[in-house]
């Protein structure tokens, strides 16, 4: 029961484990960029990491806490920085027609797409749509998941975006979940009642935000700039003034067509820019300079059958990549991370330890997180799979490989011994 796993929890408690990924960058190095330790260990107290070292030194260190023996994998947990968790409805017929070759924009135009999930959602109460996210939530933690980026974006009216981001509000304090990351993406496509008018609909943005930000719904803002979406100037003045009310800036930029809107994270100072699977040399090279991190979306690009984003031009760039699920009900139906990342490594030709950093530490400070490594300090987030290496995770399994799953300290899915 959940009373029982916060009981459990509670206690100061070893982990130790057969292999160790500390993603931390001062345990890295040319030949082991992930920070590996084999026979390591963990001291978990009070939901932070107190301690990192070996199995023998720490259970001798500490005779009397509990201690769990896991003969497998030990990471830090996953980080989801792309996801549209926070939906209802379904969106199957499309994705069928997708499969038999129909065409995205074409799919869009004809009423579908991010229309067809704004229908649905304007339709659900608060509770049906918490609910959703709650289920999905629990499922994403089964998987490894310790932190998730939930962006509204389905609404597309003040009341119903608002709706979207208080059921992520209201699911945030829950410590059975994930930690949550809320980002406000009124600008994902203009609503019928503004018959396309997407000049109209970024002025309606703008007025939103203001109370967005005043009743701390969200941390981040986002808008998508692309060449059916909205333009660089449609999109400037939102993001100028978020980062003016003090919240963080996210895009999603060249998922069809570059447009400037790599270009445009890097003037801002943006989190991230998300997809780039169109990006061009200057854009790359203006993401490295800024700082701005890439998100890598393998499932969105797989369902739509595209081409990977200029992977080789950003690692001479050197951005930092991240890898992220996009979890959403059309273009990426798929609330599976590993399942992502086994496509990054697949489809996008990263490296181990590229896609193993981008769903870690990569991805955790994208969010502004403290996520994302094993170091002491850190929040005790961990994944103990029920798997040897960090390669096997990366194979495409279809359910889950965890043994447990905890977030600051408390168990949220699986079972642990001791």
């Amino acid at each position: 029961s959940r009373r029982e796993r916060k009981s459990d929890m509670k206690r100061k408690l070893v982990v130790s484990c057969a292999r160790l990924l500390s993603c931390a960058p001062e345990r890295s190095s040319a030949g082991d960029p992930l920070g590996a330790v084999d026979d390591g260990a963990v001291l978990v107290d009070g939901g932070t990491i107190a301690a990192l070292g070996s199995a023998s030194e720490l259970r001798a260190a500490h005779p009397d806490v509990l201690h769990v023996d896991h003969r497998g994998l030990l990471s830090p947990g996953l980080v989801d920085a792309h996801t549209h968790a926070a939906w209802v409805g379904s969106r199957a017929g499309e994705y069928a027609l997708r499969m038999r070759g129909a065409d995205y924009e074409a799919i869009a135009r004809a009423g579908g797409g991010i229309a067809a999930s704004t229908r649905a959602l304007r339709a659900a109460s608060l509770g049906e749509l918490t609910a959703a996210l709650e289920a999905r939530l629990g499922r994403m933690a089964s998987l490894g998941v310790t932190t998730v980026e939930v962006k509204s974006g389905y609404g597309l009216d003040e009341t119903s975006e608002r709706r979207q981001l208080e059921a992520v509000a209201a699911l945030s304090e829950r410590p059975d979940l994930p930690a949550l990351v809320p980002t406000f993406l009124g600008l994902h496509a203009a609503p019928p009642e503004r018959g396309g008018d997407r000049d109209a609909h970024a002025r309606d943005c703008l007025r939103w935000l203001e109370g967005i930000a005043r009743d701390g719904l969200a941390r981040y803002v986002d808008a998508y700039v692309d060449r059916s979406a909205f333009s660089v100037a449609q999109a400037r003045p939102l993001l100028e003034r978020a980062r003016e009310l003090g919240l963080g800036v996210r895009l999603h930029a060249g998922q069809f067509a570059d447009v400037g809107a790599a270009e445009l994270a890097a003037e801002l100072g943006a989190a991230s820019a998300d997809h780039l699977e169109h990006l061009s040399e200057a854009g790359a090279m203006a993401l490295a300079e800024a700082g701005v991190h890439a998100v890598l979306l393998p499932l969105a690009s797989f369902t739509l059958g595209q081409a990977p984003p200029p992977i080789e031009r950003l690692r001479r760039a050197g951005v930092a990549l991240v890898v992220a699920s996009d979890s959403n009900p059309g273009t990426a139906p798929s609330e599976s991370l590993p399942l992502a990342m086994a496509l990054g490594l697949r489809s996008y030709g990263l490296e181990v330890a590229e896609v193993w950093l981008g769903a870690t530490r990569h991805a955790a400070r994208s969010l502004g997180s403290e996520a994302g490594v094993l170091r002491a300090g850190a929040p005790a987030d961990l994944v103990l799979w029920d798997l040897p290496r960090e390669e096997d995770v990366l194979q495409p399994w279809g359910v889950a490989r965890t043994r447990a799953v905890l977030r600051a300290g408390e168990l949220i899915a699986g079972t642990l011994g001791g």
